[in-house]
């Protein structure tokens, strides 16, 4: 009787061998300064979780949104521009 846990072994690793294309470094590098503005995003709307949102984490709050929404924005009109 075989066992299936050595072959599936071989399997895995040989899968986790490969790295990222320079196509796909390229396309996170492009998308980088969205990715940024959400974690910024997310990191203000942790701060209000275990406590009242004050008028301060509301503005901080508005400013990540803002930053979020240009990001996405900028990102979109580079990658219309790409494809035109």
């Amino acid at each position: 009787m075989k066992t299936i846990v050595a072959l599936q072994a071989a399997i895995t690793a040989a899968s986790l061998d490969f790295e990222p294309t320079p196509a796909e470094l390229d396309a996170i590098e492009q998308e980088m300064p969205l990715i940024r503005a959400e974690v910024e995003l997310l990191d203000a709307q942790i701060m209000t979780i275990d406590r009242p949102v004050n008028e301060l984490d509301e503005r901080r709050i508005r400013r990540a949104r803002r930053r979020v929404l240009a990001a996405r924005r900028a990102l979109a009109n580079t990658t219309a521009d790409e494809v035109a």
